[in-house]
């Protein structure tokens, strides 16, 4: 039995009848567009540093952490805000298996994703729809996993509210959003998404593409820099560090991976920049808001990038 027929939906007779922000109507179709450029995530480099990063956030690089979670009887899981699927199937991987799954998304990213599930052999159902609006009952999932989703929508703290409300007590809500950077990153980030609204996808991408040229070469420089205080009026911290994560972090988004081809950096920039709602928040609200929406948090992973909860509804 599919994820839906159990939760006792009818896709075919689910209608969006939700109106969105400006600015949530931009980001949805930047989603659309970016999951599309398949040739763009899924090399080996690509998938097996995020599957590495997803289990260090999340597991604490203990695989036991999922099995144990994912152990007993056959399991929903809802992953909101599924894109193309591909942190789904590289984080739960065989477990799709055994459990069923429901995909949601605010983009077309949904059909993506049901072509490489059904690529990879196993099963889903997808849905696309706002995170607010899935037709699904409270209190009926068992797992619900939104990975670098949340401060996508117009209001974090909504999202949390809402989708807690639908999972099952006892059940597990993972999620990863993105932390506060430091004064000078916070304003060119901003700067530069601005600058790329009047912009069509493809005129953004290209666009970026002399962004992405300044990371390479700012990687392949190889020199550290020593900043001998800490700078707390710019959120500078002290320490020894590579020249390019230096201006990754306080400076500007430069992505760099040398293992990454140049179009799978400019992609990374491209979901950075180009969304028009890109949230991003403090350990001490993300603790706040799950404490109201009814989840105690078992596992927060807090890293200059952003901020991975694992959590129980009490």
């Amino acid at each position: 039995m599919s994820a839906l027929a159990r939760l006792g939906v009818n896709e075919a007779e689910f209608k969006v009848d939700s109106a969105y922000s400006d600015a949530q109507s931009q980001t949805e179709q930047t989603f659309g567009f970016k999951w599309a450029k398949r040739d763009t995530y899924e090399s080996e480099a690509v998938k097996e540093s995020t599957k590495k990063w997803l289990y260090e956030r999340y597991c604490d690089n203990d695989p036991t952490r999922l099995e144990k979670w994912l152990a007993g009887d056959r399991k929903i899981i809802l992953d909101a805000g599924c894109g193309s699927g591909h942190s789904a199937l590289l984080f739960f991987d065989k477990y799709l298996t055994n459990h069923d799954y429901l995909g949601v998304d605010i983009s077309d990213a949904v059909n993506v994703a049901r072509e490489r599930f059904a690529e990879a052999g196993y099963q889903g159902d997808f849905i696309k729809t706002s995170l607010l609006d899935i037709p699904i009952p409270d209190n009926s999932t068992d797992i619900i996993f939104s990975e670098g989703v949340l401060h996508h929508t117009d209001n974090t703290e909504q999202s949390i509210k809402v989708l807690a409300k639908k999972l099952r007590v006892g059940g597990r809500f993972l999620f990863y959003v993105y932390r506060k950077k430091a004064t000078v990153r916070e304003f060119t980030d901003d700067h530069i998404r601005q600058q790329l609204q009047v912009m069509s996808d493809e005129q953004a991408w290209r666009a970026l593409e002399p962004l992405t040229k300044l990371g390479i070469a700012l990687g392949e420089l190889n020199i550290d820099v020593d900043v001998p205080e800490d700078i707390p009026y710019l959120g500078i911290n002290k320490g020894k560090l590579d020249i390019q994560r230096f201006f990754y972090w306080n400076i500007c988004k430069l992505y760099y991976r040398p293992e990454y081809s140049f179009d799978e950096m400019n992609h990374v920039n491209f979901d950075w920049f180009r969304p028009l709602n890109c949230q991003r928040h403090t350990p001490e609200e993300i603790k706040k808001w799950c404490s109201e929406a009814g989840l105690k948090i078992e596992h927060i992973n807090v890293q200059d990038a952003g901020i991975t909860v694992v959590a129980n509804k009490t």
